[in-house]
């Protein structure tokens, strides 16, 4: 991906040429400007180390990774707490247009305060995006976007960000095609040998929701946090989620033997996310949810017996 030096940018204030006359409000003035001074200067130097320890990543990893990366991704140190709550406190006091709320993104945080550094899989490019990179400090964090443009122009909005790993897959549903897709993808679920069961090489994938065309790698890692946050879905021609969400149940199941992979799902509330969660994470896998993010916990190497994946699937799915 492009790489360039980081640049911070400092803005200096700069008191008026006028000078007061010395008064008990000028220098409680100055006070409460040195203060600010002070606490920006703080955040400043947290963020820069943060930035000058770690390393710029390439996107060509070594075919032999796999799920004994875990292994040593848990030797590296978290990210300290104070510079972790000192990111998540700026990025919830951002009134960028189409952030992520506050609930979801803490409830998104707490699972990587328990289980950085990890392999971090994100469906999804976004105002958000560097925060997940940051938060995974010491982990690995790749990103699947759908969209070339989206990602060239995310690059070049956040130049030389350290340790960012961009694919960009091609999504083959749309929104309006949710319910041909379930009615065709249901018959096949609960057979051993059938295109769409919930355990399988996806690499060699012929369903119709499995995305089989990104790097042989990716399908080998254990991956710890799976976050479903895109492609779009707002409107009936649009990719969608399904895929995402049929890919990320089918790599939590997969690969990696013991163990659990945390799945969370974002924008829940609209249907193609609800239904197509409840179908392939399984209501008896959620363990909670905040705003309209919603959290399941997988189980590696299993399914729900029979081929399928949940035990009961609901009326409303």
């Amino acid at each position: 991906m492009k790489k360039s030096t980081s640049n911070m940018k400092l803005f200096y204030l700069q008191s008026s040429h006028h000078k007061p006359t010395p008064s008990l409000s000028g220098a409680r003035h100055r006070l409460c400007l040195a203060s600010a001074l002070l606490s920006f200067f703080t955040f400043a130097s947290l963020l820069s180390l943060f930035s000058f320890s770690s390393t710029t990543t390439t996107t060509t990893l070594p075919p032999k990774l796999s799920s004994s990366a875990s292994a040593a991704i848990s030797h590296h140190p978290a990210l300290p707490a104070p510079i972790f709550d000192a990111l998540l406190f700026y990025a919830t006091s951002s009134s960028a247009p189409g952030r992520m709320a506050d609930p979801d993104l803490r409830a998104a945080a707490d699972v990587l305060r328990r289980r950085a550094p990890c392999n971090l899989l994100v469906f999804g490019l976004g105002h958000e995006s560097p925060l997940w990179l940051a938060l995974n400090h010491g982990g690995h964090t790749v990103f699947l976007d759908h969209s070339d443009l989206h990602a060239s122009r995310f690059e070049d909005k956040h130049p030389g960000l350290p340790g960012l790993e961009v694919y960009v897959a091609a999504f083959p549903t749309r929104v309006a095609d949710l319910r041909p897709l379930l009615a065709a993808v249901r018959p096949e679920e609960g057979s051993p040998r059938g295109r769409c069961r919930p355990v399988q090489d996806l690499l060699f994938s012929d369903c119709p929701l499995a995305l089989s065309d990104l790097p042989n790698h990716l399908y080998r890692l254990a991956w710890d946090v799976v976050l479903v946050d895109g492609p779009p879905g707002y409107r009936p021609e649009a990719p969608g989620r399904a895929a995402a969400i049929f890919t990320a149940a089918v790599l939590a199941r997969s690969v990696g033997g013991e163990g659990t992979t945390e799945v969370l799902v974002h924008d829940h509330d609209r249907e193609l996310e609800r239904v197509c969660s409840e179908e392939f994470l399984c209501l008896e896998n959620m363990v909670g949810s905040a705003g309209n993010l919603v959290h399941f916990v997988i189980h590696r190497g299993l399914d729900a017996g029979g081929g399928g994946f949940c035990r009961n699937r609901t009326a409303t799915s």
